[in-house]
């Protein structure tokens, strides 16, 4: 009778235990999901850095996102824009290189010499930094200028929408990176042999990565939609790439993409005169090494 007793009370105790840790694990498990939910309500976070942050009539409500139909809208209206100011010579590059910088300063003037070579739109992501000074070097050379915004830029320019000082009808503000970058592509496209466009990769961090591989990965695979041959310039200032050129080196070695692929899909250029030679070259122009004066520039 003892040995029931004992018996019956264990498994009283072991069934109140089990049922104990139960609830403690769905706690647990409701408590790891409202704190991994994830919302993008820019208003919402912590202020930038520098003490600058959206304010909540301009921030980009990302977590209202509710059907790929918005996607899809702002992709439409990125092609607008870009049937609207004209395809050309889309620029990637870092938003935190300042005026200060000598690569701001080789990239204005880049801008600035091959917008007068293909007359032709220069298009960047309109942000600050080395996409500010390709901006500058095209309205100095009296060219149109398009661009694709972000709502959030690493740096400067995160606290409005707005671009400081383009007309509105020349760029447009993305809420979705994806259209942003269906924009930049596009405007790079060549479906005719009067179109003159290149896609520039300048030196920048993990966003002009990501968008410069994407890039690659569509012209290596054929995917990028250009009837016609687009010319990707990497632009080695002062060796930037130089360690990214021997890890792709390395994956020759290592058999992950064939021997000559990469250098297929890209011409490495250290200066601008080198960039703007090639850019001649490939479509047949006329240029002059007196413009080497001009575009060559020390670094500071």
């Amino acid at each position: 009778m003892a040995f029931s007793t004992s018996l019956c009370s264990h498994a009283v105790v072991g069934g109140l235990q089990s049922h104990q840790r139960r609830i403690k694990c769905e706690s647990l498990i409701r408590t790891e999901k409202k704190k991994n939910s994830v919302s993008f309500n820019l208003s919402k976070r912590r202020p930038l850095q520098g003490g600058v942050s959206l304010s909540k009539q301009e921030s980009f409500q990302f977590d209202e996102r509710k059907s790929p139909d918005e996607v899809r809208e702002e992709i439409k209206r990125c092609y607008e824009l870009i049937n609207r100011r004209g395809r050309g010579v889309v620029y990637l590059g870092s938003s935190r290189m300042g005026p200060n910088h000598s690569h701001y300063k080789q990239a204005q003037e880049l801008a600035k010499e091959a917008t007068n070579l293909l007359d032709c739109t220069t298009w960047s992501g309109a942000g600050p930094g080395l996409m500010d000074a390709v901006t500058q070097g095209a309205l100095q050379a009296g060219k149109p200028v398009g661009g694709f915004k972000i709502g959030r830029e690493p740096g400067e320019w995160t606290s409005s929408s707005y671009h400081p000082y383009l007309p509105s009808e020349t760029y447009l503000t993305c809420r979705f990176f994806s259209a942003r970058k269906h924009g930049l592509v596009d405007a790079a496209v060549r479906n005719n042999s009067s179109d003159k466009t290149a896609i520039v990769a300048l030196p920048g961090g993990i966003g002009t990565l990501d968008e410069m591989f994407e890039m690659l990965g569509l012209i290596q695979l054929e995917r990028i939609g250009s009837k016609l041959p687009v010319p990707f310039l990497l632009m080695n200032y002062d060796s930037f790439y130089s360690k990214l050129l021997d890890f792709l080196d390395a994956c020759e070695d290592w058999g992950t993409v064939y021997k000559g692929e990469v250098a297929s899909l890209l011409k490495v250029c250290d200066t601008n005169s080198e960039a703007l030679a090639y850019l001649a070259e490939f479509y047949s122009i006329s240029f002059s090494d007196t413009r080497k004066s001009k575009t060559e520039l020390k670094s500071i």
